[in-house]
């Protein structure tokens, strides 16, 4: 179901900002100038969301988990060097685990299957990991 909700800016100008909520979906907003504009923006993006042809949807089909973790080392583990090492260790084995399936292949069955295999034996210690770990 979308809303729309208009606002007013500090120099007067009036646009609508329109927020679409689909259960299973992100939530996904735009602006607009027009509440015209807003409503064929929001009955378009409701039906490309449920027929799946919505980009943000393609564009979890184009990239892997191996990807998304090679970006995070790239991009944001140069910015934590105290807990590097640790993040790089866990990201390498969820990217074994995990790392050849595309982002919309990934469900919350196959992370609790994941989850629940790395609470197996440890291969330096030889002992049950902790539920912390």
């Amino acid at each position: 179901m979308a809303s729309i909700t208009e606002r007013i800016s500090p120099t007067g100008k009036i646009t609508f900002r329109v927020r679409t909520r689909l259960k299973g979906f992100l939530p996904q907003t735009a602006s607009f100038g027009r509440k015209t504009d807003a409503k064929k923006w929001a009955s378009a993006t409701e039906s490309a969301l449920r027929e799946g042809r919505y980009f943000p949807t393609i564009e979890s089909r184009r990239h892997t988990l191996a990807d998304l973790i090679d970006r995070y080392e790239r991009d944001v583990l140069p910015l934590k060097p105290k807990n590097a090492h640790n993040q790089r260790v866990q990201l390498e084995w969820w990217k074994s685990e995990l790392g050849d399936l595309r982002l919309a292949e990934i469900t919350p069955p196959k992370i609790a299957e994941c989850r629940d295999r790395l609470l197996g034996v440890s291969l330096r210690t030889k002992k049950s990991r902790a539920p912390a770990t």
